[in-house]
């Protein structure tokens, strides 16, 4: 098969970064995999091939004809079997070129969050309720992504199949956090209002408080950072939070950690969970999206939505123990059923049933 994957810009983003992986995998098995991106972006992600960009003008989205048409011409020379657009504006990008230029080939759209927190008037739902109806397939990162989406597009039941996200085998590199000799709490994620920054500095806070031999580490960038620093600042916590930006190589921070910590308010099934229990580091997130999919009583500890001090209370059990049991189930979980070359798997067979289904 020939697929062509849409992302909406190079950046360092789960959704960017799994499209690539997966793309990866596809093209390991025999496929052909063209990923182009709606706008401009200087990130490197981890593809072989130039990621040719529509050079979109976020600004003029609903009227962009020219970014449409190259979206076209793109599709009528590289001939994909289907088009799978992932998060941002790729959706719509997609659906509106398809509408003007007339292309047939299936979109296929992979939901990676709960769509209908961003909804926030009937304008913006009756907007999505076209777009949706101009697609073939939605694959949802999670059960809990599918539940959210039929609420608010009924219309979409039997086009929804849960395919979750994936890691790749990875040779993970030792790293020293510092400072040595203390306890570390990891948080990695985009400076996002979903991530809930504010939220994990009152945690951590907490936490400080009864343990002043701890630090927390804060891997990602985004436009929530400069509030965050500030808030820092507010708290005099200067001294034990340290700020890293985007890295390449997340993983090895993941493995030097003491916990991963996720308070996020709005989530699909975050891959940055799985890659804890890959490193067998402990996780402690807030039981929201599709997280207890992946975090239990066996795995890990789920907080209830907005509990900050059962969060920090769980937080302090775990540094204070030491003796945290349940990693090895939560390795064995993501090694058995969220290893990429597993997932991609899942996804040539819903492409499969799709393209046979469209002829």
């Amino acid at each position: 098969m020939k697929i062509l994957q849409i992302i909406h810009k190079p950046q360092s983003r789960g959704a960017e970064i799994f499209t690539c992986q997966l793309s990866g995998q596809l093209t390991k098995i025999g496929h052909k995999v063209k990923i182009i991106s709606v706008y401009d972006g200087e990130a490197n992600l981890p593809w072989p091939d130039p990621i040719e960009s529509l050079s979109a003008n976020s600004k003029s989205r609903f009227i962009d004809f020219k970014a449409w048409k190259k979206l076209a011409i793109i599709i009528k020379s590289f001939k994909p079997c289907l088009v799978q657009v992932n998060a941002g504006d790729s959706l719509k990008y997609a659906v509106l070129s398809k509408n003007v230029f007339k292309w047939t080939q299936p979109i296929v759209v992979r939901n990676a969050s709960e769509v209908g927190r961003y909804l926030n008037s009937r304008i913006q739902k009756s907007i999505n309720v076209l777009f949706y109806k101009s697609i073939s397939k939605v694959i949802s990162v999670s059960h809990a992504s599918k539940k959210d989406l039929l609420e608010h597009f009924p219309f979409l039941r039997g086009k929804i199949e849960v395919i979750q996200v994936g890691l790749e085998n990875a040779k993970i590199k030792v790293k020293v956090l510092e400072p040595t000799g203390i306890k570390h709490i990891l948080h990695v994620g985009g400076f996002t209002f979903e991530k809930n920054h504010e939220g994990l500095l009152r945690i951590f806070k907490k936490v400080q408080e009864k343990m002043p031999n701890v630090h927390l580490h804060l891997v990602g960038d985004g436009p929530e950072r400069v509030n965050i620093e500030r808030k820092v600042e507010e708290f005099k916590l200067e001294d034990h939070i340290t700020f890293y930006g985007f890295v390449n190589d997340p993983l090895s921070y993941i493995n030097s950690a003491d916990i991963l910590v996720l308070p996020s308010i709005i989530e699909g099934l975050p891959g940055v969970i799985l890659e804890a229990m890959y490193c067998k580091t402990p996780v402690v997130a807030y039981n929201v999206g599709g997280v207890s999919e992946v975090l239990n009583d066996d795995t890990g500890i789920l907080i209830l939505k907005n509990d900050e001090s059962s969060f920090a209370g769980s937080v302090l059990d775990i540094l204070i123990k030491n003796d945290f049991n349940k990693v090895e189930e939560a390795f064995n979980l993501v090694r058995n059923h969220y290893m990429n070359d597993q997932i991609a798997l899942k996804f040539v067979n819903s492409y499969q049933k799709l393209v046979e289904q469209s002829q």
